[in-house]
């Protein structure tokens, strides 16, 4: 269920999420690698990232994208390579702990490709009804950057560029650089400065703390 309110306040609990993938079509794709930071009260306290080996070729253009061939992904993950099946049961075993939790899952365009391709992916893998092991999805509360950031300034009023580093450069973000992990820390700290901005110039922001 992902938001679409304008945030003057920051949520006490939330989950920078990004995956890097063997290509665009989040029906057939997969994710290589998976990305999660959680900050509690605008603060980095745990961060995780684990590498996959696909079923499926990675495309030449998603190479162009990441930089990311199966060698690499050998080399990053230390012998500790995981099968598809296991990256998909680590990252909904994350997700749905934080969203007990109470977190918001943060991203850049995180429900129509990431969220949406890690539901096709299980559906695949494990041959699920979606009501069972990934029913969980459809209520996980999440937060989209580039939509966020497209309520606090519509493309009629300023038609600049929305994707995850453009935002970055516009908040004086560090970027991700296409880096599982780096990506989801940036998706976060775009939107506490998009906060900061909601509130028009004050300084500090406040908290929201448990669910909302």
């Amino acid at each position: 269920m992902e938001s679409s309110k304008r945030y003057s306040t920051v949520p006490e609990l939330l989950l920078g999420f990004d995956t890097e993938t063997t290509g665009l079509d989040v029906e057939v794709e997969q994710a290589i690698s998976y990305g999660f930071i959680l900050y509690r009260l605008a603060i980095p306290v745990w961060s995780t990232q684990f590498y996959v080996r696909p079923d499926r070729p990675i495309e030449e253009g998603a190479k162009k994208v990441h930089g990311l061939s199966v060698d690499d992904l050998e080399m990053r993950a230390a012998g500790n390579l995981l099968s598809v099946d296991e990256g998909l049961r680590r990252a909904l075993t994350i997700l749905e702990e934080f969203h007990t939790e109470g977190a918001l899952v943060v991203g850049a365009n995180i429900s129509g490709f990431d969220i949406a391709m890690l539901r096709f992916s299980s559906q695949r893998a494990f041959g699920d009804d979606p009501n069972d092991s990934t029913g969980f999805l459809n209520n996980l509360r999440t937060i989209d950057v580039v939509a966020h950031d497209i309520k606090i300034e519509p493309r009629e009023l300023n038609p600049r560029r929305r994707g995850l580093s453009s935002l970055c450069e516009y908040y004086g973000v560090k970027p991700g650089g296409h880096d599982a992990l780096e990506d989801a820390r940036a998706a976060v700290e775009v939107f506490v400065k998009q906060v900061e901005r909601n509130r028009q110039g004050q300084s500090g922001f406040d908290f929201v703390f448990g669910q909302i």
